[in-house]
């Protein structure tokens, strides 16, 4: 596998990669009791829900304690009962799924959000972080190339502290925990477009189409704002808003970064 990551390495991720070589070399994919630990702990520490029934689910929801993942031009849901999430573990779906399209030309597909602790897995362990919501299951790739780049890509995000994944094999899927301060202040400093820079360049060389897609960035939320005053400043609609964040309403709090999709 770290061969086709090498390989991979050379025509979708750039030099600007280099500097981040050594910490991602030395991470895994193998996951490990260690592994889960840090998710577990750092869920813990966070002070996040571990839901236990779909009940507290869908009132999370209700609530805007965990928002609802839709899919859209570049990621789509496959068998997931509770399409929910915590807001960050939304907001890195949104961007790694428009970086996958850029480069693969197809929609990432997500198999699990949140899981209650009543639908806990056989084989999955009783410290599993998919109740709060910070986790989700990425269906992997068939074709090498999208492989390659996916595997390289959530090296490079644990490799910063931000997530934590995992390549499961029975079913073939990607375990990913997002971590939430952390992925925020990341995206807050990736300069607030919808991917870091090394990571748009890897993107727009691995698609031919990408110049026909609406582009996308991305803006935070302050205190006070409205959706239509958010909208209006960025020359989009309301609709167009709702569309490319997965919204079933206006809603919106301070902190929540939102992808703003321009022509």
């Amino acid at each position: 596998m770290m061969q086709n990551i090498r390989t991979a390495a050379r025509w979708v991720l750039p030099a600007a990669l280099a500097l981040c070589a050594a910490p991602a070399a030395a991470q895994s994919l193998r996951g490990s009791p260690a592994s889960i630990d840090r998710m577990y702990n750092h869920a813990r520490s966070a002070d996040l829900t571990f839901y236990r029934t779909g009940t507290g689910v869908r009132g999370a929801a209700r609530e805007g304690d965990l928002v609802r993942m839709s899919g859209n031009d570049d990621y789509r849901l496959s068998g997931v009962s509770y399409p929910y999430a915590l807001s960050s573990t939304r907001t890195f779906v949104q961007r790694l799924g428009a970086q996958y399209r850029e480069v693969c030309g197809e929609k990432l597909v997500i198999t699990s959000g949140v899981r209650p602790t009543s639908l806990r897995l056989s084989n999955s362990t009783d410290r599993s972080v998919h109740p709060t919501g910070m986790a989700i299951d990425i269906r992997k790739p068939t074709g090498g190339r999208c492989l390659a780049w996916l595997r390289e890509t959530l090296l490079h995000l644990e490799a910063q502290g931000v997530i934590e994944a995992t390549e499961e094999r029975r079913p073939p899927h990607f375990h990913v925990a997002v971590y939430p301060a952390p992925y925020r202040r990341y995206v807050s400093n990736a300069g607030g477009g919808s991917s870091s820079s090394a990571q748009s360049r890897s993107a727009s060389r691995g698609s031919s189409s990408s110049s026909s897609r609406p582009s996308r960035t991305t803006y935070r939320v302050r205190s006070g704002d409205s959706l239509w005053e958010i909208a209006r400043r960025h020359d989009t609609t309301v609709d167009r808003l709702r569309d490319a964040n997965d919204m079933r309403s206006n809603r919106i709090v301070a902190g929540q970064v939102l992808i703003i999709p321009t022509r």
